[in-house]
């Protein structure tokens, strides 16, 4: 029969993996785990190393029992960017081998699934504007934002790609899908007030005062015994992964196939 020392040597520690990324700081104090999203010290600049590393940093703190909350924030006045400027120069680089899009739809399907399989409250501090993958902080249950945060996808349909790795699910989801569709499919910016009226933030709060809300809203979560926590966040999901199991696949399918041709 295994012992605590054999299941111990099994899971996954902080140490495993909290210093290994490049573009994900963390830090982790009385099981609140502090998730910092940056490029060199700075504000985020998507590409596929922070897609790749999100993809394995969100399995591994789902693996690790000792996070109990999770905050995910980004550095300095911007929470994701770049905007997508050039569409044409985004297809471009969205012209990929089949097997090359197969890696990525892995991938793709990593990074929010196993974000939805952190069975612990998350609590996104957006500090600034969200343009690329902004349904990563929209997932998490509560959604704190500066009133300089704004939401735009503007990497995919205006960006020159089929929305189809996530963000059809998500917005449709969370803002209707009448509303979903006209942001997906005119690269709408939708800022803070606008935000939290269609229900992507729960609370609007100043850049100075962000964190430590979000830590205020952590500390009160862990007032409740871990099951109670466990289980709120497995149930308030649940919804939510059964979509993302049924459509995230043929959503990245029909975006692999548009930017072949």
């Amino acid at each position: 029969m295994a012992n605590k020392e054999d299941l111990s040597r099994l899971r996954t520690h902080f140490d495993d993996y909290s210093g290994k990324y490049r573009t994900i700081s963390m830090r982790r104090q009385d099981g609140i785990l502090e998730v910092q999203l940056h490029t060199d010290g700075g504000p985020l600049q998507w590409g596929r190393l922070p897609h790749a590393e999100l993809e394995e940093a969100f399995l591994n703190i789902g693996r690790d029992r000792e996070n109990q909350v999770v905050i995910l924030t980004g550095t300095g006045d911007q929470f994701s960017g770049p905007r997508v400027a050039d569409p044409g120069a985004n297809r471009s680089y969205h012209r990929h081998s089949p097997e090359e899009w197969a890696e990525l739809a892995w991938e793709s399907k990593g990074l929010l699934n196993n974000l939805l399989s952190i069975e612990v409250p998350m609590i996104a501090a957006v500090n600034g504007p969200a343009v690329r993958h902004p349904e990563l902080p929209v997932m998490c249950d509560i959604v704190l934002a500066t009133p300089e945060a704004e939401f735009q996808d503007s990497a995919h349909f205006q960006g020159g790609l089929v929305p189809g790795d996530g963000v059809h699910v998500v917005f449709s989801m969370v803002m209707g899908l009448n509303r979903a569709r006209y942001f997906l499919m005119t690269g709408q910016i939708i800022k803070s007030e606008e935000a939290k009226s269609v229900g992507l933030i729960n609370e609007i709060v100043p850049a100075d005062e962000l964190m430590n809300r979000a830590r205020e809203h952590a500390r009160r979560l862990l007032r409740q015994p871990a099951i109670q926590r466990k289980f709120a966040r497995v149930l308030v999901t649940e919804q939510l992964r059964r979509q993302m199991q049924e459509l995230l696949p043929y959503g990245l399918a029909l975006e692999a196939l548009a930017a072949t041709g």
